[in-house]
């Protein structure tokens, strides 16, 4: 593995993919976006690859006749899971540029899709957090890989395929890991 060390200033706005050996049932096989890191605060981000397959009218019955009734919600992580978050991007694919909006409210997500309809938005329950300190160290103990954003795929792969191919994106000789049954002795 290479030494990501020097990756781990300001992980705002990047993803974190979970190591193949990772196991914690939490983050196994995540990705997961970082919306904000600082050395005193420690990290916040939630995870975008793992569907409920629900959307926000079938789950909070305030959205069921909503402009936000189709919105896919995912989980977001271990922390509060019963906290909904929403988040809006955007991939503008010829500047390359990544629009993210963190922690929107209901009204700015409905504003938004009404004036930008091929707006990506989500709902998350939960979120993943880190202390201070906390994400730089399991970085550096190779837990994680650090990646920019790729909206390409982010926009083009959901659940497992968005893990597997972000991650062998950034590092092609962890195919076999990737690819490896959960359980080897189904083989």
């Amino acid at each position: 593995m290479r030494d990501q060390s020097d990756n781990t200033d300001n992980l705002s706005g990047s993803l974190l993919i979970s190591h193949p050996g990772l196991v914690d049932p939490n983050f196994k096989k995540t990705v997961v976006l970082i919306s904000a890191h600082s050395d005193d605060e420690g990290a916040l981000g939630v995870v975008i690859n793992r569907p409920m397959g629900k959307s926000l009218g079938e789950l909070k019955g305030e959205f069921a006749y909503s402009p936000l009734s189709e919105v896919p919600v995912y989980v977001g992580g271990p922390v509060n899971n019963s906290s909904l978050i929403l988040a809006a991007w955007k991939w503008v694919e010829e500047t390359g540029i990544f629009k993210l909006y963190f922690g929107i409210s209901a009204d700015k997500a409905q504003i938004m899709l009404a004036n930008e309809p091929d707006l990506e938005v989500r709902g998350f329950l939960g979120y993943a957090g880190w202390t201070r300190g906390q994400i730089e160290s399991e970085v550096k103990q190779d837990a994680w890989v650090v990646s920019p954003i790729d909206g390409n795929a982010i926009q083009n792969s959901v659940g497992k395929d968005l893990w597997k191919n972000i991650l062998l994106k950034v590092l092609p000789d962890m195919k076999f890991l990737a690819e490896a049954p959960d359980d080897p002795s189904v083989n």
